[in-house]
């Protein structure tokens, strides 16, 4: 496996280890506020926090499978080749344009937070609110990486590969 696939499924390790992070917080939190009353704002911070990074750590993984939202109405009557020029045209006109932008706009939303030590605007709020916004780029810079291995994969199927 090479590093770019390497990097994509330690993204969804990382993911999937936060959601069992979200899971154990929110029953805590949960059991805290209905049992005894009580409750934390950076609890509750912690577990958008932690879903945030389980949806963009697991955008790349979910299009690497295959296994994105498609509307399937036509694409599952297509032939391999024609999927693969779909697939094609589809990562390069959509997907890495959109995730360029985003990586493009999200370098210098996550510096503003950097340089400003973003941290939450509610009392008993999260610092380092900046972390957290560091994983925009990296989510789309990992679907800049998936959307060439499907562009690549694609081209070996319409070559006849």
């Amino acid at each position: 496996m090479c590093f770019f696939s390497r990097s994509i499924v330690w993204g969804a390790k990382v993911a999937a280890l936060s959601l069992l992070a979200l899971v154990a917080l929110v029953l805590y939190d949960a059991t805290v506020r209905y049992l005894f009353q009580s409750g934390s704002i950076a609890l509750q911070e912690l577990e958008w926090h932690l879903f945030d990074v389980i949806v963009l750590l697991s955008i790349a993984y979910t299009f690497s499978h295959d296994a994105h939202v498609r509307v399937d109405i036509f694409y599952e009557h297509f032939n391999a080749k024609t999927k693969a020029i779909v697939n094609f045209l589809g990562s390069l006109l959509f997907v890495l344009p959109f995730s360029l932008l985003i990586i493009y706009l999200g370098i210098d939303f996550v510096a503003l937070s950097f340089s400003q030590m973003e941290a939450s605007a509610d009392p008993g709020g999260l610092p380092y609110r900046f972390i957290v916004k560091s994983f925009v780029p990296i989510a789309f810079i990992l679907m800049v990486i998936q959307s060439i291995r499907v562009m690549a994969g694609a081209l070996k199927t319409v070559r006849g590969g």
